[in-house]
């Protein structure tokens, strides 16, 4: 894990549910950039992270399940730090702060058959307790539970890497997107990047084609976050976030639809020195922006691997018969 960092989640797959809750906790802060590109987001805070608003740290993001309705497993999450004296402080006794928590929502429900079976304030509280500075489980856990992408199953996906210059940068992504994570002519993840994987078959390429034409694909998301060790203005933080939507689209094609709400975080927790040499520091930020479109890219990849069987959902592992590791 990135240091400054942990994550935890909150996962409900049993009967009448298929929905949970993601949190990436930053116990000291970490400074904070969004951005918001698709045309049906479901988020809270988001305007707290422009450039031009009051606070710069951010103490935790929830990535969530349950639409507009599952935001209120961001209550759980404020609960919790509020008790932990984690926030921004607006009085006079250090208990007296207000946990910054932006969060964003994907399309899950009714996926696990019960409409109103969807995240609550308590799915938020457990996801918080549960954070660790471990890598994070991925496939149909927490905030992926439901996630369902192109008419695959998707779910969450972490991936990180070290530069050169010493800094560290992770994705997080929760992969339910209207567009298709493969192409259709060959099977292949657009993810798949570095040709990691063998081409299907062509029993497998037409599995994943009717099993994306069986599927009924009206309203989706994928959200996520980039996490790094850098340090970062807020105006960079948005960049890099802004940046990290280029992952998106080499994974998923096409996104940012009106009927996505593609939204995707970014926290830097500054535990790296920062660059005194005006043109080593563009270089270096630079660098760190082209890492963030590949690593988010990657955490898309994981998702869909790690994702097993739910419900009338396949698994691209499972159509292509590609073997899990």
């Amino acid at each position: 894990m990135i240091e400054g960092f942990e994550i935890g989640h909150h996962t409900a797959d049993q009967a009448g549910w298929l929905t949970g809750t993601t949190v990436i906790l930053a116990r000291t802060g970490a400074v904070g950039g969004v951005d918001v590109r698709g045309g049906a987001p479901g988020t809270r805070e988001t305007d707290l992270m422009r450039p031009t608003a009051l606070v710069d740290l951010v103490q935790a993001v929830v990535l969530t399940g349950g639409s507009a309705y599952g935001l209120s497993a961001v209550d759980g999450v404020m609960a919790g730090l509020e008790r932990a004296g984690l926030g921004f402080p607006v009085g006079q006794k250090p208990s007296e702060v207000v946990p910054i928590v932006p969060a964003a929502v994907i399309f899950d429900l009714g996926r696990g058959g019960v409409f109103g079976d969807r995240p609550t304030a308590e799915f938020g509280a457990s996801a918080l307790a549960a954070a660790s500075t471990s890598r994070p489980a991925s496939g149909c856990v927490g905030g992926g539970t439901g996630a369902v992408c192109g008419g695959l199953k998707g779910g969450f996906g972490y991936a990180e890497m070290r530069l050169d210059t010493g800094e560290s940068i992770a994705a997080v992504a929760i992969v339910n997107g209207s567009g298709s994570p493969f192409n259709p002519r060959t099977g292949r993840l657009w993810a798949d990047r570095l040709d990691l994987l063998p081409r299907p078959s062509e029993a497998g390429k037409a599995a994943l084609v009717a099993a994306q034409a069986s599927t009924q694909r009206r309203l989706n998301t994928v959200i996520g976050a980039v996490l790094t060790d850098a340090f970062l203005t807020k105006v960079q933080a948005n960049k890099l976030a802004a940046v990290a939507h280029d992952g998106l689209a080499r994974a998923v094609r096409p996104v940012h639809s009106m009927t996505d709400g593609d939204t995707i975080f970014s926290l830097a927790s500054g535990r790296r020195s920062h660059n005194s040499d005006v043109t080593a520091a563009l270089r270096d930020f630079n660098n760190l922006l082209a890492a963030a479109a590949d690593v988010f890219n990657d955490a898309c990849l994981d998702g869909l691997l790690a994702a097993t069987n739910r419900g009338e959902w396949r698994s691209y592992r499972e159509l292509t018969g590609l073997q899990s590791e």
